[in-house]
């Protein structure tokens, strides 16, 4: 008898040849299944992989999986929460380099002694999405990163 996968294990049935959670499910992984079973259900898992091409079914297992151990660490948000994080950090990081940017914008205009272009730098900074995000939803008990601040000013006239 060959070994059995973890999800043939866990529902004490034969492991086919042909069974649709082996290549996804190995028997010495046996938590893997178990988690997912928690949230999806066995026979939804199975529904879902067969559902798909063959050369889908190993991501969907991989993604089906991570979902699902957010789920049961954080039953409210699960991977909602990690996306909205990264998605957080993703707009930080856009609205530092729209500040670097105009910092060089500056720092050139100062170089090459362009006056109307350092008149119109602060105009220039795009103002992010990111901040009227943090502003309106502060009460949703995600960490929010501190939204820099443009240190961008124009140079004095002497």
């Amino acid at each position: 008898m060959s070994s059995r996968c973890a999800a043939c294990k866990h529902l004490r049935k034969r492991c086919q040849r042909d069974c649709i959670f082996s290549p996804y499910f190995p028997s010495n992984d046996p938590q893997r299944f178990d988690s997912m079973r928690i949230i999806y259900g066995a026979s939804n898992i199975a529904k879902m992989l067969q559902e798909l091409p063959q050369h889908l079914r190993a991501e969907a297992a991989n993604s089906m999986y991570f979902e699902a151990q957010c789920r049961l660490a954080d039953p409210v948000y699960g991977c909602v929460k990690t996306i909205s994080l990264l998605r957080q950090q993703i707009e930080h990081a856009h609205s530092q380099l729209a500040i670097i940017q105009a910092e060089i914008a500056l720092y050139k205009a100062q170089i090459h002694g362009d006056n109307n272009q350092i008149k119109n730098v602060d105009h220039q900074l795009p103002v992010s999405r990111f901040y009227n995000y943090l502003a309106a939803d502060q009460g949703n008990g995600f960490p929010h990163p501190t939204p820099p601040t443009p240190s961008i000013q124009p140079p004095r006239s002497m």
